[in-house]
């Protein structure tokens, strides 16, 4: 009797079994569904991108023959050259000082003590839940006050449009929470070699931080190439306008032609997809070891 009732009941086995297929196509129809909803619109672009204007205007699938001189009139119709060149300085710039300040930053948080850490921490945490709208307001102040009693302008400048994002709470955070994970024997041994946090921080913790660093920098990257209200209202010419509002001016002009519009809205993610495919494996590896990976 006992060996019997040790053997499991078949028909609850087979109901439990049922239920856990269940769920796993409800969880496959779903994870479907939203890859549709993501990967449909970006598939039209692109094949619109390659169609006639008769055809991106019938709302066609895919192209007869790939129109590759769309990209060419794109292109310069719209003087992508002029805003792709600022859009790359705006980016080189913002990067080069969140690698500077928010490097900085996550180190003082995570391996240095000073009063009132945990409270300025907490309060660097909060502003991540503020809109990005409601700092606008304030730091247009802010940058027109500066570019008055500067040495230089900020406004219709490239100031304006970098120095008030080279340090973000996110990415202060994401570095923290890495350099956190080092050891601490690492800085004892650097102690008793006689370094400070400046050569600890240079010679031993930035090298073992470079996927964290990628995906601070790929983070900034894509923030900066794809703003466009914060460059519009700081700029009132295209002397540094961004990518983003020569497409946006463009998509105006273009009016009805819509395979030019796709083309015009390629180019001007094509970096970005470029750059995460080139970082794809430092930005996924910087994401699991800094403690954020669900």
């Amino acid at each position: 009797m006992a060996n019997q009732s040790a053997i499991p009941d078949k028909s609850k086995v087979q109901k439990q079994s049922r239920r856990v297929n269940t769920w796993h196509i409800i969880t496959y129809v779903i994870l479907i569904g939203g890859t549709l909803i993501a990967v449909v619109p970006f598939f039209w672009m692109v094949s619109a991108s390659f169609m006639t204007l008769s055809e991106a205007t019938s709302r066609a699938l895919v192209p007869r023959a790939l129109q590759w001189g769309n990209y060419a009139e794109a292109w310069k119709e719209a003087k992508f050259s002029e805003y792709f060149v600022n859009s790359t300085q705006i980016a080189l710039i913002t990067i080069a000082g969140q690698l500077v300040f928010s490097t900085l930053a996550a180190y003082a948080f995570a391996n240095m003590e000073f009063p009132g850490k945990n409270v300025l921490f907490t309060l660097l945490l909060s502003t991540m839940m503020l809109p990005e709208a409601v700092i606008w307001v304030p730091n247009f102040i802010t940058v027109t006050w500066l570019g008055r009693i500067g040495p230089i302008p900020w406004i219709n400048n490239w100031p304006a449009l970098t120095i008030p994002f080279m340090a973000s709470a996110f990415n202060i955070f994401l570095l923290r929470q890495f350099f956190a994970q080092i050891p601490r024997d690492l800085w004892d041994s650097a102690q008793i070699d006689g370094a400070g946090h400046v050569r600890y921080l240079i010679q031993i913790v930035l090298p073992l931080s470079k996927a964290v660093l990628m995906t601070v920098i790929l983070f900034t990257f894509i923030g900066s190439w794809n703003a466009l209200a914060w460059p519009m209202l700081v700029t009132n010419n295209p002397d540094w306008r961004p990518i983003s509002a020569g497409l946006s001016s463009f998509l105006e002009e273009a009016g009805a032609h819509i395979h030019l519009q796709m083309a015009g809205a390629v180019i001007t993610i094509l970096p970005v997809l470029l750059i995460y495919l080139v970082t794809q494996k430092q930005f996924t590896e910087g994401i699991a070891t800094s403690g954020l990976k669900g």
